[in-house]
């Protein structure tokens, strides 16, 4: 992260809430604004371009997913949900419509701050590069340099977390990548033990580059160890990653 102060917008419609966020990320050093309703955020996000935005869900009028849905239409900006809810379904919601990571209340200012600087962290990787196209096979091709991935000759739009996955599982091919590596390197170390959130962003890869993503041909899951992909490249059999990948 640059020494540049880092400006994280608070969207939070309950005071208490919006001051306890706003102080404990003040003390972290960021430059914090506040908005209490979706609309002011949206127009806060246009005009004051932060560089995160933490969203709580429960909101009169728009809720934190209708806000989600319309900031995606015109920022690519790193958003965290604040949530009371902790049913997986709401997660997924959220995840599916930009999300990029979510914290649920009530939390503590130490996990807080953790996830907000693992996001910034993550908004700040270069984007995985490689000098060509990588042809998995007649119906899958790459080009993490272009970010390009084309499924039977037309291009997949991936969100920037979903390149990340996919850069690292094609880069390892016929290797085991445990979920402890996977989510150390795509999301941060602070992440190793979220093998739910994991196993979501495999889903949502496997439905945008799967010929038939119940009966996958490039990510296979190695059940309670990991997940590797298709050995495209030919040669040894499946073998299990060690603490850091051969294509790093």
């Amino acid at each position: 992260m640059s020494e540049e102060r880092k400006h994280i917008l608070v969207v939070d419609d309950e005071p208490r809430m919006a001051r306890f966020v706003r102080m404990n990320l003040e003390l972290e050093g960021y430059l914090i604004s506040t908005a209490i309703s979706g609309m002011e955020a949206l127009a806060k996000v246009r005009d004051e371009l932060p560089d995160l935005v933490l969203l709580d869900v429960m909101m009169p009028e728009l809720d934190g997913y209708e806000v989600l849905e319309r900031l995606r239409q015109i920022s690519s900006v790193p958003v965290i949900m604040l949530t009371v809810k902790a049913e997986e379904e709401d997660k997924v919601r959220g995840l599916e419509l930009g999300a990029d990571d979510y914290v649920t209340k009530p939390f503590s200012p130490r996990e807080l701050a953790s996830r907000v600087k693992a996001a910034l962290r993550r908004a700040e990787m270069p984007s995985p590069g490689q000098k060509s196209a990588v042809v998995i096979d007649q119906n899958l091709a790459v080009d993490f340099q272009r970010r390009e991935v084309l499924v039977r000759g037309e291009r997949v739009k991936l969100r920037p977390t979903e390149y990340r996955l996919l850069y690292h599982l094609v880069n390892n091919a016929g290797w085991v990548m445990t979920h402890e590596t996977l989510l150390s390197k795509v999301w941060g170390y602070e992440y190793r033990e979220d093998t739910q959130l994991l196993r979501l962003y495999i889903t949502y890869l496997r439905q945008k580059i799967e010929p038939e993503p119940g009966n996958p041909r490039y990510i296979f899951n190695e059940r309670g160890v990991g997940y590797r992909f298709v050995d495209f490249r030919g040669g040894a059999e499946a073998r299990t990653l060690p603490s850091s990948s051969p294509g790093e």
